[in-house]
């Protein structure tokens, strides 16, 4: 065979080893970022920080460590390709919709879907408002405004599809959310403690203001038993919105942000093209969830929402590893202090907020 007949062979062998080289680094990485969720409480067994940490601060720690070893020795954008961000986060997106079984969150506790809807409403277009005060650009707007009033980083992520935002702002509101998730553990249980809520307030309120579920379950943990109960159907009904927001945003941005002046309005099939599709399954796999367990009762079912759980956490490891591989310093310097001080000032009013609405709401209420 002649060299020049195989040269194309080369080339095509090239064109794909890289880019599966670049899906193994994101398994490997992510393979350590499992090890690291599951071995890091048992190392530190005392310790409550340690049990609350979530995956994605492992995993973009260790994607940013794989960022500089590549960067350094020039691989990082040969291996760019494998890098598949996206596809990771709309397929663990769509698990999601898995743990949500909708029927749970309207039968245990009504008061948390009309705290859901009031604090998402209101914190969000308080943050939105500010943003734009402070001269941030809209689609970190957009992120920073759904992360600090919905759910934290699956919120952010969700944004992210439907506004198509630059992976380093996601990168940047999802650091943002753990940085200020970690010290409320600790801060509202004894907030609660000190203002002599009841356990079902206090619940109602963590819930509604811690933005990881993990973090809620440890500060709920800390606050009692009824505490906890309440603060994860409040934080459930808060994921389950996720899909409304998405929906909301996806249209704002296709009738207002993003319309050329002088432009014809879009019409039904310009919002259907910028609509994130993964949603759809979002919301399918919480349906089927909800008559699935309705179906063969929850004792059953358990185990097969468990590996769907599973699957959603591997997917969103692989997309935080990703995002910490893609990550470029540069852009948050760029941010500047502006999104921090937005996230701040959302935070303090999500606090007092969701502490008049668990008042008002959950005051008499009783976990059975």
């Amino acid at each position: 065979m002649s060299s020049e007949a195989a040269a194309p062979t080369a080339t095509r062998a090239t064109a794909w080893q890289w880019p599966a080289l670049g899906v193994l680094t994101v398994l490997v990485l992510a393979a350590g970022t499992r090890a690291l969720e599951k071995g890091v409480p048992e190392w530190f067994a005392g310790s409550d920080l340690a049990k609350a940490i979530e995956y994605p601060v492992y995993a973009i720690v260790l994607g940013l460590l794989g960022n500089a070893v590549l960067t350094a020795t020039g691989l990082r954008d040969r291996l760019a390709a494998g890098f598949r961000t996206e596809f990771f986060i709309k397929t663990g997106l769509v698990l999601l919709g898995a743990s949500i079984n909708l029927k749970v969150i309207v039968t245990a506790a009504g008061p948390a879907i009309v705290q859901g809807i009031v604090l998402i409403s209101a914190v969000f277009l308080f943050t939105w408002w500010l943003g734009g005060r402070l001269g941030l650009d809209d689609k970190l707007r957009a992120l920073l405004s759904a992360a600090v009033s919905i759910c934290g980083v699956s919120a952010a992520i969700a944004a992210a599809g439907a506004v198509q935002a630059r992976r380093e702002q996601l990168a940047y509101s999802a650091s943002l959310v753990i940085a200020f998730a970690l010290p409320s553990i600790f801060v509202l249980p004894a907030l609660a403690s000190a203002l002599g809520l009841s356990p079902e307030v206090a619940g109602a309120w963590i819930g509604g203001n811690i933005d990881t579920t993990a973090a809620v379950t440890a500060a709920g943990a800390l606050a009692g038993e009824n505490a906890l109960a309440v603060a994860t159907i409040v934080k459930v009904t808060q994921n389950a919105l996720i899909g409304v927001v998405v929906v909301l945003l996806t249209a704002w941005f296709a009738f207002r942000i993003e319309r050329r002046p002088g432009a014809e309005r879009p019409g039904a099939g310009e919002l259907w093209r910028r609509f994130p599709k993964f949603v759809l399954g979002f919301v399918a796999a919480s349906v089927v969830t909800t008559w699935y367990l309705t179906t063969v009762g929850a004792a059953e079912g358990k185990a097969v929402v468990g590996v769907a759980n599973d699957l959603r956490t591997w997917f969103l490891i692989l997309a935080f590893v990703s995002i910490g591989l893609e990550f470029r310093v540069a852009s948050l310097r760029e941010a500047g202090w502006r999104p921090i001080a937005v996230f701040a000032a959302a935070t303090v009013a999500n606090v007092l907020l969701a502490l008049g609405l668990a008042t008002v709401l959950f005051s008499g209420f009783t976990v059975t």
